[in-house]
């Protein structure tokens, strides 16, 4: 019986995922690492052996099918934010809705990306609770910027973070998390978001 091209997706997004929510993210590493001329984009052998470094082997013909279905435009390329969007485990819309609230309180200046600016403003007070500030080896800069980078695309940090890159974050810690319930609460707990029925000011 043929694969489908979702079902090879799923493969490999299942095989990402055994990693915990650093799956997907250790894959765009590999990927990156194997983008030689810096183009951003895949090609079918490149593919292949970024799959045979992440321990992935595949036959010839679902190596074409997932290509073909990743390249969603035919360009005989894979764009990566195409791809990571294809690899983002499924979210319900209940969780989807808490991530885009986080997301929105953080951006302060609501130009559609996280930065350091904004940082400043909503969680400067979380900063000053980290260890490696409270024992003086990081900067409050320092502190902000670890999580900026932990949370921008791999391999390609630019020093902000769009919506579709914290999406891609947490749909990893949201395959980790069952129950829907505990995960809105740790997304409310993590950026102090108010609790479901409270009015926002």
């Amino acid at each position: 019986m043929s694969e489908t091209a979702e079902s090879l997706i799923e493969c490999l997004r299942a095989r990402c995922l055994q990693g915990g929510c650093q799956g997907i993210k250790g894959l765009s590493v590999v990927f990156r690492a194997m983008d030689i001329d810096y183009s951003k984009r895949i090609v079918l052998e490149e593919l292949k052996d970024a799959l045979e470094r992440f321990g992935i082997k595949m036959s010839d013909g679902y190596l074409k099918t997932l290509f073909d279905a990743l390249d969603v435009n035919n360009s005989g390329g894979i764009d990566f934010c195409e791809f990571m969007h294809k690899l983002r485990p499924p979210m319900r819309q209940c969780r989807i809705d808490i991530i885009n609230e986080a997301f929105d309180v953080l951006d302060v200046n609501k130009d559609g990306a996280i930065c350091l600016d904004d940082l400043n403003v909503v969680y400067s007070s979380n900063a000053r609770k980290h260890p490696k500030y409270m024992s003086g080896e990081w900067t409050e800069e320092q502190v902000l910027r670890n999580f900026l980078d932990s949370i921008d695309t791999p391999g390609n940090p630019d020093g902000k973070v769009t919506r579709e890159e914290f999406l891609n974050y947490y749909a990893g810690v949201s395959a980790t998390v069952d129950d829907d319930s505990y995960f809105d609460l740790m997304m409310r707990a993590c950026y102090g978001l108010p609790n479901k029925g409270e009015k926002t000011k």
